[in-house]
């Protein structure tokens, strides 16, 4: 069955569905409903920046509870995706790099100068990289993952959806937890939080934390474990309400990470491999990718701090409301790792960020039942990004090389290039050689929104929004290459030294295998001469949404609406100009020698989705589901090459799906969860991409790690056992259909899910609960993504996912 046939089935079924429900409902007494209304609890969801229920709001949007994320012992946002299968979050090469993507839609990874598709906002301030997202979550409210464009309500950066996080407010009154815990691999996590009213205006709560965990990968080279948790935060928060129409909340946190990250596997082994062994170094063996062994030369470093304060006012006045969120945020970073992958000292990378952001927010809201309720906001933006990398040349590296030629039939083909140029042996690839890349990007923005929701009748609203959006950017580049080799023009005009090679008979055949090389040649600076370091962006996002409360217990809606994410710049070293600026550098005479040409950045992207939804609630449980056809125009895609990234706009990228989530309450203590999205996702235009053996035509192909069905189920069985204690046992079930893994890798490498998470615990009426839990119950295996590493060709390297885990912990509540 092909993937329309599929989408097809599943959405008759749906509809057959709401048939069902539709019927039930209406046949329904009037003292049900109350008794509905009595029993369920009301979800309140701010997909709108105003409270609405959540089986009232148009949205296509998931909810996760306090309850179910202690629960099931969600720690970061890296574990959410396990009970939301419409979102997919891939960590990377470091701990500052994770990839979020809604319905198959999201990019921002390794490259510091790609901005997120998928806006995360925490508590209403938005965070602009995953560095600083991936801390362990705080004392929760609930999680809202918004699906498909949200840019008219979240700004520039939500064109693909939004994760939107609310942590719980300061209490009046005095209460507190704390909580220890252990699990394998020597994990030991300690957290809690106090709060307490001052008086009767003032209340304050704090909390933090430690989480440490041994690295479940072992070093076959002595070195320390990988994959560990060395992380800790606190957070302080103050409420101030001098009157019942003002209420002022403050927030500063603080968090650190120091980690060794990320495992690597040996996915492929290319021939290459052999001059690795030749030299005596350790590889990994290619048929055991779960093995969690590294054989690393080098311990890797990946320290980020983060920190910010937020303020928030809101005011209530006759008839409408005033809010103003204000943020100043903090985020650095380092790394040093080895990038070659294996215990010989070839390429070790470090690398440092620095993002300094200020946002501002305000809002205007009607308030109180009327026909026409409105709302009129604005939101300002400013960023600095400071970043930046250096390419160290190990002791090996030369030796690599020269192994490499003697296979090749080449050998002491290196020294005799240097005698030609008159250069010291051991010029080339010496282990003094290095790369250094240095960027910085200034980014100001601002947007003005407006959204109305008309009330045509007691059961019909149309609810229209509209923002305007202007980003712009200011980039400085600048690079300090002292790889002597890189810089030689081999074939043509004498550029360095002034003896092309290509003129020598006896070296002139060697030439193409010479210039393979040449892997990193030198990176043109901005600003220059010729090319433009700014990019200025505006446009005009709406949404259109009618909604229909058919009765009390059914919801439909339908929507249109659009997104818009601004320019995205290439902060890697493989940044190079466009080749429509050729002509001109050489006229200008900058261009650098061996000059590539790619791109400098890749325009913006502008997303539409058409989507007609439903929304249920029963007596015993609810049904939600969205049938929609999402396509983003010039999507930002970045494919990793092995030494930079290639980053491109695809012409178009179109996901038609179905979306759905459910929960039945079968007695008082079996509840149970259901929720799936199923995708037919396409690259309807994608020319000159970055493939195995240079540009390719992507168009008609099925984009890379975007599965096809994704479903999450549940179970929890709550009971009560003696002296009035309470208890729960749960489990949750994933399951990601195959796909490749990749692009710029082989089709052989995929991946498909099978998860399996479960735990139990009691509470006892004194405070006190214990918790037992397992995540990866079944040990299930997969590659979260895969890679093409430097200079090895043919070879490719994959991360595997987290083997089993479990712990136990026991809190004390007061």
């Amino acid at each position: 069955m092909n993937n329309k046939s599929q989408i097809f089935k599943y959405s008759i079924l749906s509809l057959a569905v709401f048939g069902v429900l539709g019927s039930t409902a209406n046949a329904a007494e009037e003292e049900t409903v109350k008794k509905q209304d009595e029993d369920m609890e009301r979800i309140i969801v701010t997909a709108s920046k105003r409270p609405k229920g959540l089986q009232e709001s148009p949205v296509a949007v998931t909810v996760v509870s306090s309850k179910a994320i202690e629960q099931a012992k969600v720690m970061d946002i890296d574990d959410l995706q396990t009970l939301v299968p419409t979102l997919r979050v891939t960590p990377l090469q470091r701990s500052t790099n994770t990839n979020f993507a809604i319905r198959g839609f999201g990019n921002g990874t390794n490259n510091t100068g790609i901005e997120p598709s998928v806006g995360v906002f925490i508590d209403g301030v938005y965070r602009s990289r995953a560095a600083a997202q991936i801390g362990d979550l705080p004392r929760l409210q609930q999680i809202e993952v918004l699906s498909g464009p949200q840019s008219t309500l979240f700004g520039k950066n939500a064109s693909a959806g939004v994760i939107s996080v609310t942590t719980q407010e300061p209490s009046y009154y005095e209460h507190g937890k704390i909580e220890a815990g252990i699990g394998n691999y020597n994990q030991q996590v300690m957290k809690g939080y106090y709060t307490n009213g001052i008086n009767d205006n003032w209340a304050f709560s704090v909390s933090g934390g430690f989480n440490t965990r041994d690295g479940y990968t072992e070093s076959v080279s002595g070195l320390g474990d990988v994959n560990d948790k060395d992380r800790w935060n606190v957070r302080g928060q103050a409420l101030f309400e001098p009157t019942e129409d003002v209420k002022l909340r403050l927030i500063a946190d603080y968090s650190e990470i120091e980690e060794a990250c990320c495992t690597v596997e040996n996915s492929i082994n290319g021939p290459t491999t052999a001059a690795v062994r030749a030299l005596g170094g350790m590889d990994l063996d290619e048929t055991n990718s779960f093995a969690y062994k590294s054989t690393l030369n080098s311990d890797p470093i990946n320290n980020v701090k983060d920190g910010g304060v937020s303020l928030q006012l809101d005011v209530d006045f006759e008839g409408y409301s005033f809010t103003s969120i204000s943020a100043i945020r903090n985020n650095e970073s380092d790394f040093m790792n080895d990038v070659d992958y294996t215990t010989l000292d070839i390429l070790t990378e470090g690398g440092y960020t620095d993002i300094d952001t200020i946002t501002q927010e305000f809002r205007l809201t009607s308030t109180g039942e009327r026909t026409l309720e409105w709302m009129f906001g604005a939101y300002i933006f400013h960023e600095e990004v400071t970043t930046g990398d250096t390419l160290y040349y190990g002791n090996d590296i030369r030796n690599y090389f020269d192994v490499l030629m003697a296979a090749g039939g080449a050998s002491g083909l290196l020294a005799g290039v240097e005698g030609v140029y008159g250069l010291d042996p051991g010029t080339f690839f010496s282990n003094t050689s290095a790369v250094s890349s240095d960027f910085e990007q200034e980014n100001d923005a601002y947007s003005l929104f407006a959204s109305f929701d008309y009330h045509i009748n007691d059961q019909f609203t149309a609810i229209f929004g509209v923002s305007y959006t202007n980003d712009q950017k200011e980039l400085t580049i600048s690079q300090n290459n002292t790889d002597v080799f890189s810089s030689l023009d081999l074939a043509t005009e004498p550029t360095l030294f002034g003896v092309p090679i290509g003129s020598i008979p006896t070296l002139a055949p060697a030439v193409p295998t010479l210039q393979s090389l040449q892997f990193l040649p030198p990176m043109l600076g901005l600003p220059n001469g010729v090319e433009d370091n700014k990019t200025d962006d505006s446009k005009t996002t709406w949404s259109l949404r009618l909604a229909y409360e058919i009765n009390d217990n059914i919801n439909v809606f339908a929507t249109a609406a659009t997104g818009f994410k601004a320019s995205s710049w290439n902060l890697s070293r493989y940044s190079s100009p466009f080749a429509s600026d050729q002509a001109a550098l050489a006229t200008a005479g900058i261009e650098e020698p061996n000059q590539v040409y790619g791109g400098r950045y890749a325009s913006p992207e502008e997303a539409m989705v058409y989507e007609i939804g439903i929304k249920t609630q029963f007596e015993n449980g609810s049904f939600n589901a969205t049938l929609f056809d999402q396509t983003i125009e010039g999507f930002q895609s970045s494919i990793f090459i092995g030494t930079g990234y290639v980053l491109a706009n695809a012409g178009k990228q179109s996901t038609k799906g179905f979306e759905f989530d459910s929960n039945y309450n079968l007695t008082d203590d079996w509840s149970f969860t259901l929720a799936g999205t199923f995708l037919d996702p396409i690259y309807d235009s994608f020319e000159g991409a970055s493939g195995l053996d240079g540009p390719i035509d992507l168009s008609g192909e099925q984009p890379a790690g975007i599965h096809e069905v994704s479903i999450s189920a549940g179970v929890v069985y709550d009971f009560e056992v003696f002296n009035g204690a309470n208890g729960y046992v749960r489990a949750d079930y994933l399951y990601e259909s195959d796909v490749k893994v990749a692009e710029n890798t082989p089709e052989s490498l995929t991946r498909e899910v099978n998860t399996v998470n479960a735990s139990t615990g009691l509470a006892f009426d004194n405070g006190v609960s214990v918790q037992v839990w397992v995540r990866n119950l079944t040990n299930d295996e997969y590659l979260l993504s895969a890679f093409p590493p430097p200079i090895q060709a043919g070879s490719f390297n994959g991360y595997p996912n987290q083997p089993r885990t479990f712990g136990a912990n026991i809190s004390y509540q007061f």
